[in-house]
């Protein structure tokens, strides 16, 4: 694997040291992410939950996030709405480039890169950070869901807007440097080579590496369906895999319920899963045993704003 960047050097953590963020998504979802995210970041089960701001359940995350800002919580920009039966929409409105036919944002990525305007971005991801600012988060950092600004599928990419907007509010933002441990893609490696570069001329911080586990549920209905215990051991081999460097590792917990099962189209197993894992006695022996180093995005965000200073 490719060497890690300083950043673990200049967050004063020990050399070789193998740093995690494990990062909750997609809080304020609906309650079933709720109630699964304010009991792992208040126990300690994550470092870090984001926002969507745009979702019908954010004023229950943002006003949880609002109480205990001794809690790294960011805001999970959202240009995108990806299920069939729950849908949300713009903070900034339907007369956008940010919509669908039907007012809500697009189901997927590619209609974002191909259908956007960066101005439209640019408006709604501010109008999402200062709704949570308002609503008296501490933001500690910025992410984005399902990848929308990264330019993955056509190559135009909204980085610009975001790395603006972190740097004026002093954010650190999800992009890793690497491809290290998903695969080997020379010409994605130059897309995120350039987009590192750009994010180190606007001063924003960014991480090493960002890894997850498939986000659905392997086999769903087969009668070999994933299990949890697979479901487990496969993310015990992801940490043991981690190299050295400042690695997020990031997740979907929510209880599986009723709710969550009406709201999403598939994978609602796979979401109480990864609630369950994240206080699974081995889960947190395998992170003993491998001397992982957890760390919050606050740490960042402190380095960022030293710097900027």
């Amino acid at each position: 694997m490719t060497a890690p960047s300083d950043l673990a050097d200049r967050l004063g953590l020990p050399p070789g040291a193998r740093a995690i963020i494990l990062n909750a998504d997609d809080f304020g979802m609906c309650h079933a992410a709720n109630t699964a995210i304010v009991d792992l970041l208040a126990g300690g089960g994550v470092d870090s939950a984001t926002v969507m701001v745009p979702c019908s359940w954010s004023p229950e995350a943002l006003a949880f996030a609002a109480s205990r800002a001794d809690l790294d919580v960011g805001v999970h920009l959202v240009l995108t709405s990806e299920w069939s039966r729950y849908r949300w929409r713009p903070l900034t409105g339907s007369a956008t480039s940010l919509v669908d036919d039907s007012g809500f944002f697009p189901a997927d990525v590619a209609a974002v890169e191909r259908n956007a305007h960066e101005d439209d971005v640019a408006a709604e991801i501010s109008a999402q950070l200062q709704a949570a600012l308002d609503a008296g988060v501490d933001v500690t950092h910025l992410d984005n869901h399902m990848g929308s600004v990264y330019g993955l599928i056509t190559g135009r990419d909204f980085l610009r807007p975001v790395f603006e907007l972190a740097a004026r509010h002093g954010l650190p933002f999800r992009l890793p440097r690497r491809m290290d441990g998903v695969g080997e893609d020379p010409a994605l490696q130059a897309q995120l080579d350039g987009a590192a570069a750009a994010a180190d001329a606007f001063g924003v911080e960014i991480i090493d590496r960002l890894w997850s586990h498939p986000f659905e549920l392997l086999r769903e209905g087969s009668p070999d369906e994933e299990t949890y215990e697979q479901v487990r051991d496969g993310f015990i081999a992801l940490l043991r895999a981690v190299p050295a460097g400042v690695t997020e590792i990031y997740l979907h917990p929510m209880v599986d319920d009723e709710e969550l099962r009406a709201a999403v189209d598939f994978s609602a197993a796979k979401r109480g899963y990864e609630a369950r894992l994240l206080r699974d006695p081995a889960v947190l022996q395998a992170v003993a045993d491998e001397g992982l180093v957890r760390i919050g995005w606050r740490a960042l965000r402190d380095l960022q704003r030293g710097a900027a200073q």
